[in-house]
């Protein structure tokens, strides 16, 4: 037998699928307000995994992500206890904002406190009523708006078990990352939670492919955490590789950027990136690769200030066999080279 979880003021059995809403702060319109949970706890016992969605209320591919999850029929074989939270930041979402209200990132308040900020108030909320219940996490984001990321898995790789569940996930690229202050990640470290961050595509853009890679991610760490059964057919696997580090290349001034290399693109060092201009094409400075590696983050939008980033490069021993791999992975994801249509037409 199972012990009963408790969220809220509600009680889930063994067996039990049931959907919470944790009460959060009205709007000042005096509508109520609430946080909407899924939680699965099986009779089966196992790891406890979280899913949260929209830490920052503009990144909606984590929505999406979370919503098809929950739909997938092999869930009914679940052992252990699904939590899905598909947006935490519901004031953001609403305002289709990366923020709170009170403009904070929620995702640099936490632990957070009961009676602080509105920030600090969700935060807190999230991370004792779903975070601290759990033995494991996968927090989904997106760049920022204007900005796209190819689909790469964060972690601190000194936890093993953070490791494990990081290359479980078979993004084709990992960024080995330290814990920043105020994150969920950091409050999650302390309760010796393992959380690994999938980032893929763009703020308020659903793109197919992150969508597709993150479900199968997912799956993946479910079955490496036995809470899935193992595939009777093994899969191919794409083995990922750790970046030795990243770093963004700057404007060098401001201008209208004209891209020369894509997202994914292997690039070696002295490559031309982009070009930025003015309006009439009298002032032109070229934007050169600092080192050899591959493009894992860019910029949407041409119009350009001196010093904004421009294009995230990240670093390999190996830069050709990640650049076959970011090939490969692409080619599998995207809708286009289906053999038979989707069971779910891709959303564009």
């Amino acid at each position: 037998m199972r012990q009963p979880l408790t969220i809220g003021n509600k009680t889930i059995n063994q067996g039990e699928r049931t959907a919470i809403d944790l009460r959060i702060p009205d709007l000042y319109t005096h509508n109520e307000m609430t946080l909407p949970v899924y939680v699965i706890h099986a009779r089966q016992p196992g790891p406890v995994l979280f899913l949260s969605g929209a830490i920052h209320g503009d990144e909606i591919n984590s929505v999406e992500i979370i919503r098809r999850v929950l739909k997938l029929k092999v869930l009914k074989q679940l052992r252990g206890t699904l939590i899905a939270v598909p947006v935490v930041n519901i004031f953001g979402f609403i305002n289709q904002s990366r923020y709170t209200p009170d403009r904070r990132d929620l995702n640099r308040s936490f632990p957070g406190s009961e009676t602080g900020s509105l920030a600090g108030r969700m935060a807190h909320l999230f991370l004792t009523e779903i975070v601290a219940k759990c033995t494991h996490g996968i927090d989904i984001h997106t760049a920022a708006i204007h900005r796209d990321n190819l689909p790469q898995v964060r972690a601190l790789l000194d936890d093993p078990e953070t490791e494990r569940m990081a290359r479980a996930f078979t993004a084709p690229v990992i960024i080995n990352t330290k814990i920043v202050p105020g994150s969920l990640r950091e409050s999650a470290e302390k309760f010796d939670i393992s959380v690994i961050v999938y980032e893929a595509g763009e703020a308020l853009r659903f793109d197919e492919v992150s969508i597709r890679a993150g479900v199968k991610g997912i799956v993946a760490v479910m079955r490496e955490l036995a809470m899935l059964p193992e595939l009777k057919k093994k899969q191919k696997i794409i083995e990922p590789l750790v970046a030795r580090s990243s770093t963004w290349i700057r404007a060098p001034q401001s201008g209208i950027l004209r891209v020369v290399k894509t997202l994914g693109a292997k690039v070696e060092k002295g490559e031309l990136l982009g070009i930025i201009a003015d309006p009439f094409g009298a002032k032109e400075e070229c934007i050169y690769a600092q080192d050899s590696g591959i493009i894992i983050g860019r910029t949407n939008i041409p119009l350009v200030n001196e010093g904004e980033a421009l294009f995230n490069l990240a670093r390999f021993k190996s830069v050709g066999v990640v650049a076959e791999q970011v090939e490969e992975f692409q080619y599998e994801m995207n809708p286009a080279t289906d053999e038979k249509p989707a069971l779910e037409p891709p959303i564009v």
